[in-house]
């Protein structure tokens, strides 16, 4: 199992020039990918260096960092969000009791939080995030708000347990803290911050699904990339599920952190590559890094 953290750019084929595919994000409304009108140009272009997989709308900061670096990408989402079974009680919840802090962990678990705090009142509340990619979901309702919402901590890394480990008391009491997280998500935060003496309410206010119109001639072409960049253990699977389909896929994997990174690991893959901090940068540096070790081993 190859883990590696980062690697410096590499120079990589130009991009295909006018007329050709483009494989990159598509506004919201246009055609899904490989739609008729695309699928033809498709077969007539080269190959994707990397398969981007987060869901749809989601991937357009990752392609644009890609392209800087003449790095083409096809975006093919793997997973879309749900209603999870306590998102209506969100809102409630938010209103009729007070909590010390709001553990956030994800851009999706802080997008679904928002909209049952306004549904609420917008009542005064604070937030905790992993990490800097969730802290900027937030920055909007931030700039425009009469400070009932603050950020007021993250971890010194953006991981789960260390968010757990790190939390400020506000009493010598227990504290209460409102955990909105994906139902897949696993147990590490809540029994990390129960064990130091936190009263955690857990709801689960969203889910993952694996999409299920994958078009062909898309999955093809993914085939064909040497890396995949995956950013949740349920993307992982939900690749995996599709490599089922076909014989000895064995490219690499990039991951935006170490939480995926060992999902991986655990899972069998053998050539996974992840930066030491979860973030956009350093998961651009380790699909360079998988591109380079491919370019040598291609050699």
């Amino acid at each position: 199992m190859a883990f590696h953290s980062s690697a410096a750019p590499i120079p990589l084929a130009p991009p295909p020039g006018p007329g050709a595919f483009h494989r990159a994000h598509r506004p919201a409304g246009a055609p899904r990918a490989g739609a008729p009108g695309r699928s033809l140009a498709a077969h007539s272009s080269p190959s994707p260096d990397v398969v981007v997989t987060r869901e749809q709308g989601k991937n357009a900061k990752l392609v644009a960092s890609l392209e800087k670096h003449n790095v083409h990408s096809l975006e093919l989402p793997l997973i879309q969000h749900v209603e999870g079974p306590d998102a209506d009680r969100l809102s409630a919840v938010l209103r009729d009791e007070k909590f010390d802090w709001i553990t956030v962990t994800s851009p999706e678990a802080a997008a679904v939080f928002l909209e049952g705090w306004k549904a609420a009142g917008s009542p005064k509340v604070r937030i905790a995030v992993v990490g800097a990619g969730t802290a900027r979901t937030f920055d909007e309702v931030l700039q425009s708000s009469d400070g009932s919402l603050e950020v007021a901590f993250s971890p010194s890394k953006a991981l789960g347990k260390v968010l757990a480990s790190e939390l400020p008391r506000t009493s010598e009491t227990a504290s209460k803290v409102l955990y909105p997280a994906s139902a897949k998500a696993g147990h590490e935060i809540q029994n990390g911050l129960s064990a130091r003496g936190f009263e955690v309410t857990r709801l689960n206010t969203y889910s993952t699904v694996p999409v299920q119109d994958v078009d062909p001639q898309i999955l093809k072409l993914a085939l064909s990339a040497p890396v995949v960049a995956v950013a949740s253990p349920s993307a992982l699977r939900a690749w995996l599920n599709l490599m089922s389909r076909v014989d000895n896929w064995s490219n690499s994997v990039a991951c935006i952190g170490e939480t995926t990174a060992s999902a991986a690991k655990k899972l069998g893959l053998e050539s996974v590559y992840y930066p030491a901090t979860p973030g956009l940068e350093g998961w651009v540096e380790s699909i360079l890094e998988a591109l380079r070790a491919h370019k040598q081993s291609s050699k």
